[in-house]
């Protein structure tokens, strides 16, 4: 099975390797991009919207025959949501770990502004700067998004984080009735300070997800959970759903 994944905000597609490498394992593919403007891409910020970061995905989704399951960290959950209501032929699943779930018609603003959301730590501690705007965090922020790491992989993350163009996060997504019928998994990660548990909950429900897995992590299982993580993702992609 071919799997897309989809970085959050402030990261790239190198928070992936260590969970892309044990799917190769497996004996799946595994692509994870960076999105317009993040890791080493050099989309110029007035070029990084919503709808780049979904065309990039979709130029992915093109790239090949294959249908993709599509899995999602943080704000990556917007940007699956997009693309995939955008090739809903070309995707087989949507997995979202920890991510943003969004209606037809919400941004992820929308999204951290209900109450469940009000103690995401980002919202507490960014800093938003310049014209276009752009987010950078503290430090202190990005080793709580790795709180269950390893010292030494936690320092490697924290010292890959960068900043954050704001526009993406404020641009509405548009679904349809074919993504509704895409089938969806949530991964809820219960000792999340970055998207709350209860914000997870609440999208979960208010979205109707039904196949729900928690796991004891903080808000980067790819990185501190990845045989665990891994096993999710592969028995979606054999259909070894337990019922």
């Amino acid at each position: 099975m071919r799997f897309v994944l989809v970085h959050g905000a402030f990261v790239g597609g190198w928070i992936w390797g260590p969970l892309a490498e044990r799917l190769e394992e497996l004996g799946h593919t595994a692509e994870a991009p960076d999105l317009p403007g993040a890791g080493d891409d050099p989309t110029p910020v007035e070029e990084v919207t919503l709808g780049t970061y979904a065309e990039r995905i979709c130029d992915l989704l093109d790239a090949s025959d294959e249908p993709s399951i599509l899995v999602a960290n943080s704000m990556g959950g917007i940007v699956i949501s997009e693309a995939a209501a955008r090739r809903h032929d070309r995707v087989k699943g949507l997995v979202y770990v920890a991510a943003f779930v969004p209606g037809d018609g919400q941004s992820l603003v929308d999204l951290t502004s209900l109450p469940e959301g009000a103690d995401d730590l980002v919202q507490q501690t960014v800093v938003v700067l310049g014209n276009p705007p752009i987010g950078t965090l503290p430090p202190t922020t990005c080793r709580a998004s790795n709180s269950d790491c390893s010292p030494e992989v936690s320092d490697w993350a924290v010292s890959r984080t960068g900043s954050q163009p704001f526009a993406p996060l404020t641009e509405p997504v548009s679904l349809n009735r074919e993504f509704d019928r895409i089938p969806r998994t949530y991964v809820v990660c219960t000792e999340d300070r970055i998207v709350p548990p209860g914000l997870q909950r609440r999208m979960i429900r208010d979205r109707q997800i039904t196949d729900v897995i928690e796991l004891d992590s903080g808000h980067h299982p790819q990185l501190s959970r990845i045989d665990e993580l891994a096993h999710i993702l592969h028995q979606r992609a054999t259909r070894e759903v337990p019922a």
